[in-house]
């Protein structure tokens, strides 16, 4: 017997749900009957996602946010929890940058950390506090890294990496802190992705064959099979589920 997961009467925000990953997220849930407020800094990314969601009959709005300033997260989350309640949080806001160590700068690696970790953290926060407040428990994904498992080759990127660990252990401490109040925290750790941010390096022979070589199934993924497993994650088929790390790569970190 198939099983269905069905979000019906589930409020969810997505943010960096206007691209990639987080789009493709947000439609899987949308397509499940939730409710969906996507959030980025695109307006006109935005617009666009919504006129696909309603073609599609999928529930949707949007939500200007940037996850680095911390009065747009309180004001964002603090104005949907009021108006309708957050039952599921998809943090997939974020951002990649190549950068030798020696050249890495302080501008360098607040981008990376104020967006990765901080953003990350503090929406969780936001989202969690309304959660243990209304007492009716909730689902977070986190969208890590396997940056965050293993060093990737050829770019050089130790503060994306160290970025995206650090996501992971947040995951696991948010986890356990909030368990008991039927809050499960969970990650996905994508490899190579066919997004906006990893095309470029797709689209480089170098690196797009030294990627694959490295990936046992030979290809890059697809947003939606990330997308699908946040679903499953965000949903109550995985409701004994909390603290993990699922790493959806094709095999890249067996090796």
């Amino acid at each position: 017997m198939a099983y269905t997961i069905d979000l019906s009467g589930r409020f969810a925000l997505v943010t960096g749900g206007t691209r990639g990953i987080g789009l493709a997220a947000a439609r899987r849930l949308g397509e499940a009957g939730a409710r969906v407020v996507i959030t980025g800094r695109d307006e006109a990314a935005g617009a666009a996602a919504l006129r696909d969601f309603a073609a599609a009959g999928i529930s949707a709005s949007f939500q200007r946010l940037d996850v680095t300033s911390e009065d747009d997260i309180t004001r964002v989350i603090g104005t949907i929890a009021a108006d309708t309640g957050i039952d599921i949080l998809v943090n997939s806001a974020g951002v990649a940058a190549h950068c030798n160590t020696e050249d890495t700068d302080p501008a360098h690696w607040d981008y990376l950390m104020n967006t990765n970790l901080r953003g990350t953290y503090q929406c969780c926060r936001e989202a969690l506090r309304h959660m243990a407040a209304r007492g009716q428990g909730g689902s977070i994904v986190n969208i890590g890294s396997i940056s965050g498992i293993v060093s990737n080759v050829p770019q050089n990127q130790a503060v994306y990496n160290a970025s995206k660990a650090a996501v992971h252990m947040l995951t696991k401490s948010l986890a356990s802190e909030f368990a008991n109040r039927r809050i499960r925290v969970n990650a996905i750790a994508p490899g190579y992705i066919r997004t906006e941010m990893t095309q470029g390096g797709l689209d480089n022979p170098e690196w797009s064959k030294i990627w694959l070589d490295m990936t046992p199934m030979r290809r890059p993924g697809e947003a939606d099979e990330v997308a699908q497993a946040t679903l499953f994650l965000a949903s109550d088929a995985a409701s004994y589920i909390t603290g993990e790390v699922l790493t959806i790569d094709g095999g890249y970190t067996t090796r």
